[in-house]
């Protein structure tokens, strides 16, 4: 699948549930205790051979801070539009996301990876701090972060 194919699935997915087949899918994301303020967070899947294939969400309102969720902007450029309208407050310490979005079938077992990239002000960036592989048999497997998020887990 192109990307640009891949990034509308997902949007149809997220956007018009009815038009794909998709399913609920529930992020939990547990940030680790860090200590500073609320975390910028970016939700986005490449397909097999790593290329971008669009974002879920971003965490975060303030677009000049998604620079530092670099991983994320290299893919995409920096592009706001990626995100917009699904964009929801940053994520403050020792604090859960819990995020419900359907996601389209056709991104499981089939080689896409879910990326984090998370960011806090005045603290290092931590680019893929999670990358998880869409498998069917992965739901309800915590996966440890690296930095700001202790850890993530998908259920369906």
């Amino acid at each position: 699948m192109k990307p640009l194919h891949a990034a509308l699935a997902l949007t149809t997915a997220i956007i018009a549930p009815g038009l794909a087949a998709a399913r609920p899918v529930t992020l939990t994301t547990n940030l680790a205790p860090y200590g500073g303020r609320g975390a910028y967070l970016a939700f986005y899947v490449t397909d097999a051979s790593g290329a971008y294939a669009g974002s879920l969400w971003m965490a975060g309102g303030k677009s000049k801070y998604y620079r530092h969720l670099s991983d994320w902007a290299r893919l995409t450029g920096g592009d706001v539009a990626q995100v917009d309208g699904i964009t929801g407050a940053s994520v403050g310490s020792g604090q859960s996301l819990d995020l419900t979005m359907d996601l389209a079938d056709a991104l499981f077992d089939a080689g896409y990876t879910l990326h984090i990239d998370a960011a806090a002000e005045d603290m290092r960036e931590s680019p893929n701090e999670i990358a998880v592989p869409l498998t069917t048999t992965g739901a309800g497997q915590p996966v440890q972060g690296r930095r700001y998020i202790a850890d993530f887990s998908y259920a369906f």
